[in-house]
């Protein structure tokens, strides 16, 4: 088939380089615009444009997937169905129906889980056991259409985002390749979505990665690892911004909720249920991450202060 893929970040570039590499012919990339990055915030191009750019393919970068330029130049192309994984902006009607194979969308939950923009890290603060990847026929609901594939993955209790994510990454580009062969076979048919079981996984911004250190420590220890790499779970130390690396929970402590304990070797934070969690890296303000026994070396009166 010939195709055009939509994607922006690291994630969907595994997805990008799996269906270049099958029988499918990849027309054009369409991405979302440059954006600025790096410390002089200078303007660089997706990885999935670089990605394509190094590959000789036409990228698209429309402002919104909505621009009349961009909807003719889609006609113009002609693909028969455009993957997509991660684009980052909703596809409108009129794209949609551009295709005749429509718009097939590579998801990281099992759906009617998680639907929206943070699935992996949703999964991972309410706990999960189970996690997976699902192909499905994008319409204009968040997430709604029919599924034609799904594969699953166990979460592991380190887990962070990155790590859950770039497993699904890797797997779910091998099903988006499934799933583009199925429907050129004819084979494949997308099924309806059950009514039952639907959640929704919005966008985990900075705020929400604030820890509350009143909450369990089983609850602490899951933010933190949802909000790694990305927004960063944090905390507060006066009136300085603490970043916070994935911690791990210690057991009962005499501790109340965010008071500090400097040992030796290691540094405990109490939490709501009378249970700690120890530090693992932390970035003071201004200065890169650092293992939290190096950082609590450095300062003094931090035994017995309160982080939040």
């Amino acid at each position: 088939m010939r195709l055009v893929f939509a994607g922006t970040p690291d994630v969907a570039v595994p997805s990008l380089d799996a269906v270049l590499d099958s029988g499918h012919e990849v027309v054009a990339v369409v991405t979302r615009p440059d954006a600025p990055a790096g410390r002089g915030r200078r303007l660089r191009p997706s990885p999935v444009a670089e990605r394509a750019d190094a590959a000789g393919i036409e990228v698209l970068k429309p402002a919104t997937p909505r621009a009349p330029d961009f909807l003719d130049r889609l006609r113009e192309i002609g693909p028969d169905c455009c993957p997509v994984v991660a684009y980052g902006a909703l596809v409108p009607p009129p794209a949609l129906a551009i295709p005749r194979h429509g718009w097939v969308n590579l998801h990281f939950s099992l759906l009617p889980s998680w639907r929206g923009a943070a699935p992996v890290q949703h999964a991972l603060l309410h706990g999960d056991d189970v996690t997976g990847a699902t192909t499905f026929l994008l319409e204009a609901g968040m997430d709604t259409g029919p599924v034609f594939g799904t594969l699953t993955e166990t979460v592991r209790p380190t887990d962070t985002s990155g790590d859950l994510l770039a497993r699904l990454a890797t797997a779910g580009a091998g099903l988006l390749v499934a799933t583009l062969d199925g429907i050129e076979s004819g084979q494949l048919v997308a099924v309806p979505q059950p009514a039952d079981g639907v959640s929704l996984a919005p966008k985990i911004d900075v705020d929400d990665a604030r820890v509350d250190w009143s909450r369990p420590a089983r609850s602490v220890d899951r933010l933190v690892r949802a909000c790694t790499p990305s927004p960063g779970a944090w905390t507060t130390l006066g009136h300085d911004r603490l970043g916070l690396g994935p911690v791990r929970p210690a057991g009962e402590e005499s501790l109340e909720p965010g008071e500090v304990r400097v040992e030796k070797s290691r540094v405990l934070v109490g939490c709501g249920d009378h249970r700690a969690v120890e530090l693992g890296e932390v970035r003071p303000p201004g200065k890169r991450p650092m293992a939290a026994a190096a950082w609590a070396r450095g300062l003094r009166d931090l035994d017995r202060s309160r982080l939040g």
